[in-house]
């Protein structure tokens, strides 16, 4: 077995654990990124698409975010309707803050690129990952590499950008380790479709028939959802079907809107699950991202949660490894779980309002909840001031 060294270990390559390195680097500390499958499987993935305020701003920052200005959709606010209104929500007014439409594959190249660009020791296709020692100041990482040779990787810190299966969760023991977990009686039905979008801004719809939501990717792609029950088979949802049922959920014909339907490239059931698992730290090991926390995409705080988790994290790092001082890294799991329960609130707080349970009393709270958000400058500031994103450190 060949025996290597690196101040820390990152296992995972999206865009947490990329942007983890790149902010490492900026501050003189070496890291080797590990990741189980091909570079070309996780530049595909077609996930977030809603960039926080505070996450663009990190990435201009970090000197990242030149596609993301020049191609990026600088979003006010959101729509927010139910059958005959429509209302929007507009964040810059209501907070001074914006959200970006830029999806996770173009964060994921621009990440990519300036990992090249550097030199980054990024390591795809590797396999039986296995981290050790983890209680004690010089933790390793074993793994099989792309040609299947055993390779040991020894290090000062381990982190687990690797989501809800990778080995980073997993490695924090059962007697220290808490969990709370909640699964949605609804997923997500989901399609790419090559037509430029209907709308300005997102409309999230609730409808009796299911929550609708309308999203883009840019100006020529649209990205649109329908509620469904857990268990739907794709097949059952042929293209006709989708665009009946979004165009009756989102209103078309109402005050003359339309909704322009196109070809679909791509079509995808999403489980709807919120889960938080701490510590987020556990000796030498830190988790950030899926690998400590997921939430329902309502809310759009996936991939902002990643990156505020990695915004705290770096620094905190950097502090141990190269100062010597731990209180950041102390510090790490308590600060950062104060945002995550923040924006797992919130996220349950937008899908329970949204999402219809075919109880007709709970069916009148959400019409209710709605519009009170939607005219009360109070409960518009609420929604606008998480959707926006809170200040890193929150």
């Amino acid at each position: 077995m060949r025996a290597q060294r690196s101040q820390v270990a990152i296992v995972g390559a999206g865009p947490s654990g990329l942007l983890l390195s790149h902010l490492l680097a900026a501050a003189g500390v070496e890291s080797v990124v590990l990741e189980s499958r091909s570079e070309e499987h996780v530049a595909a993935r077609v996930r977030a698409g809603i960039l926080e305020h505070s996450t663009v701003q990190l990435l201009t920052d970090a000197g990242l975010a030149g596609r993301l200005r020049a191609q990026g959709d600088e979003h006010r606010g959101i729509h927010l309707q139910w059958p005959h209104e429509r209302h929007h929500v507009d964040f810059v007014d209501l907070t001074g803050r914006s959200v970006w439409v830029y999806g996770q594959t173009e964060v994921q190249k621009d990440l990519v690129d300036a990992a090249r660009a550097r030199g980054q020791d990024v390591r795809h296709e590797v396999a039986d990952v296995a981290l050790h020692d983890l209680a004690g100041d010089h933790p390793h990482v074993t793994f099989t590499d792309a040609s299947g040779n055993p390779q040991r990787l020894d290090v000062d810190a381990v982190v687990g950008c690797d989501g809800a299966f990778g080995p980073g969760r997993a490695a924090v023991p059962e007697a220290v380790r808490s969990s709370w977990s909640r699964t949605y009686p609804y997923s997500w039905l989901g399609i790419l479709a090559d037509v430029p979008p209907s709308t300005d801004e997102l409309i999230y719809a609730w409808h009796p028939d299911g929550f609708a939501m309308h999203s883009m990717r840019s100006a020529t792609v649209s990205r649109l959802y329908l509620q469904v029950p857990n268990g739907t088979d794709v097949a059952d949802w042929p293209d006709d079907r989708v665009w009946d049922a979004l165009a009756t959920r989102l209103g078309h014909g109402q005050d003359g809107w339309e909704l322009a339907p196109g070809p679909v490239t791509g079509k995808s059931v999403l489980p709807m699950r919120s889960y938080v698992q701490t510590p987020m730290r556990h000796g030498r090991l830190f988790l950030a991202g899926d690998a400590a926390h997921t939430v329902p995409p309502t809310g759009a705080k996936g991939l902002n949660l990643a990156v505020a988790d990695v915004a705290l994290l770096a620094p905190a790092l950097a502090a141990l490894l190269r100062e010597g001082n731990p209180a950041l890294a102390d510090a790490y799991s308590d600060t950062a779980l104060r945002r995550v329960w923040r924006c797992t609130h919130f996220s349950w707080w937008m899908t329970t309002m949204l999402h219809t349970s075919g109880d007709p009393f709970d069916e009148q709270l959400q019409l209710s909840q709605l519009r009170w958000v939607a005219t009360s400058e109070a409960g518009a500031a609420g929604l606008a001031e998480n959707y926006a994103g809170l200040p890193i450190g929150f």
